[in-house]
């Protein structure tokens, strides 16, 4: 008997990636110059699944780029600097 699955799937998954390559999911301007701070597990499973995450100022985004050349966002580094303390 062979067994029938049902739900799941990657239909919300690829909904979203689409709204994010037409850019309904991202905002445009100076949050694309800048890495963001994002909790380390979150942008593991981005980088495995293409997921959207959303960064610590707010930004949603999928992290392709290397961090290291770009400056941190002013907002992320804040928020970051406020939950150490």
């Amino acid at each position: 008997m062979a067994t029938e699955h049902t739900g799941g799937g990657t239909d919300v998954m690829d909904r979203e990636l689409e709204q994010l390559l037409n850019g309904e999911l991202t905002e445009d301007g100076d949050h694309d110059r800048f890495s963001h701070y994002a909790p380390k597990d979150k942008i593991v499973e981005s980088a495995v699944t293409g997921k959207p995450i959303r960064a610590l100022c707010g930004k949603l985004w999928v992290p392709t780029r290397d961090p290291q050349k770009f400056p941190v966002c002013p907002e992320c580094k804040a928020v970051y600097e406020s939950l150490r303390s």
